[in-house]
């Protein structure tokens, strides 16, 4: 079997996209342990990414050239208010696109085209291409961007040519899936799919990572260290939690002096939040870190981590640090919406906590604590969710067009 990926991200570091689709080369080879798989990255700017460590057959790199001609902005000025067609935008779209043009995807039996960030350029210049007829759309986040939840961003008239785009691009695919459930079904409506949107979630693969590098690890200084490690955006809650347990502290001397709260953030509100909690000693409001650091601090120091979900009402995507977590069978405390895609994983209500009710957040932190202060014991939050198993079950989903 030869499988063909088209990336746009395969860093290393600061991108959950590039951390789950390096792992789901990782897991393809897993499952498919005797399978070509050649790997055509295509990148706006070189960076390092530690390509050598993929296992994959083959890998091209390739880097595009985004900036546009002074003579199409000028142009798109007036032609986008006339045809509400935007130059720019398809001007990019070519230069991805007379690349992967020139790729034999013939000799393939599966092609994979993969999104990234919040161009999905990859998608989208596949256009009137040939290939598009005979490959598998991945999306990792929602196309376009207003339809984000919690990104509270009006839908504009370049949105809905975006979108017009999109739903052509879909419509003349092979097949198409996203990274979570709740996204597939808004997709597959969104862009009035007459075929089914599958669900091939982000998967974590510590062998296509160095994580050698500790030398930025915090220790940890109390028994138990609860952390948070990621971005503040799309509603993302911060703030409840560390009100709740700031109360949890105050109320009980024995939290207070055997734990600790380390927040490795950035985004919108942070600077708030440190002038708020600055005399709290116990909540520590770091800088962030390489994702070796990241991962090594939140493994071997922390005892509880959490995950914070897009809000504040409905989060329809699964957040990357999920299939991290899963790997190392921590507990982990998940601050969501009312309606969320963790929320249909997760089968244990302990782990999961109300992200717009700071009791419910206390309650749910209390106990993990209790319980990790008499207990190391592996925990299984997510099930086999991310197993081998149910990746292969998946992606055949995919591949072979099974319901």
């Amino acid at each position: 079997m030869k499988f063909l990926v088209i990336a746009q991200d395969l860093r290393v570091s600061g991108t959950s996209a590039g951390m789950g689709r390096r792992s789901l080369l990782a897991k393809l080879r897993q499952v498919y342990p005797e399978a070509v798989i050649d790997v055509y990255y295509i990148i706006h700017r070189d960076t390092e990414d530690d390509l050598g460590i993929l296992p994959v057959n083959n890998l091209t790199k390739y880097i595009v050239k985004t900036k546009r001609p002074f003579y199409i902005t000028f142009i798109n000025w007036f032609y986008w208010r006339l045809f509400h067609v935007s130059l720019n935008e398809r001007f990019i779209h070519k230069q991805y696109a007379k690349f992967i043009a020139s790729i034999n995807y013939e000799i393939y039996d599966h092609i994979l085209i993969t999104s990234s960030g919040t161009g999905h350029e990859t998608i989208l210049a596949t256009y009137n291409l040939p290939i598009l007829n005979h490959a598998t759309l991945i999306f990792h986040d929602p196309y376009p961007l207003a339809w984000y939840v919690g990104a509270n961003k009006t839908p504009s008239n370049l949105d809905l040519f975006r979108l017009k785009r999109a739903i052509e691009v879909v419509e003349h695919s092979k097949s198409c899936a996203s990274t979570a459930k709740f996204m597939s079904h808004d997709l597959q409506h969104l862009f009035a799919s007459k075929k089914k949107f599958h669900t091939l979630p982000h998967q974590f693969d510590a062998s296509v990572f160095d994580l050698s590098n500790t030398s930025q690890v915090r220790k940890k200084s109390k028994k138990i260290s609860i952390s948070y490690h990621g971005a503040l955006m799309y509603g993302r809650n911060l703030e409840n939690l560390l009100l709740a347990y700031e109360c949890l502290i105050n109320e009980n001397p024995l939290y207070n002096e055997q734990t600790e709260f380390i927040i490795r953030a950035k985004g919108d509100g942070l600077k708030d939040l440190k002038e708020r909690f600055n005399d709290v000693s116990n909540i520590q409001i770091l800088d962030t870190l390489n994702f070796s650091n990241s991962y090594n601090e939140q493994v071997y120091e922390s005892d509880i981590v959490v995950i914070l979900e897009n809000g504040p009402l409905y989060c329809n995507i699964l957040v990357g640090k999920a299939a991290f977590l899963a790997a190392h069978n921590k507990p982990v405390l998940c601050v969501s919406p009312e309606k969320s895609e963790l929320r249909t994983i997760i089968k244990d209500d302990e782990f999961l906590a109300d992200m717009n009710d700071i009791e419910d957040i206390k309650t749910k932190l209390r106990t993990l604590i209790n319980n990790r202060m008499i207990s190391n014991e592996f925990i299984c939050p997510f099930g086999d969710y991310f197993s081998n198993e149910k990746f292969k079950e998946m992606l055949d989903n995919v591949l072979f067009e099974r319901s």
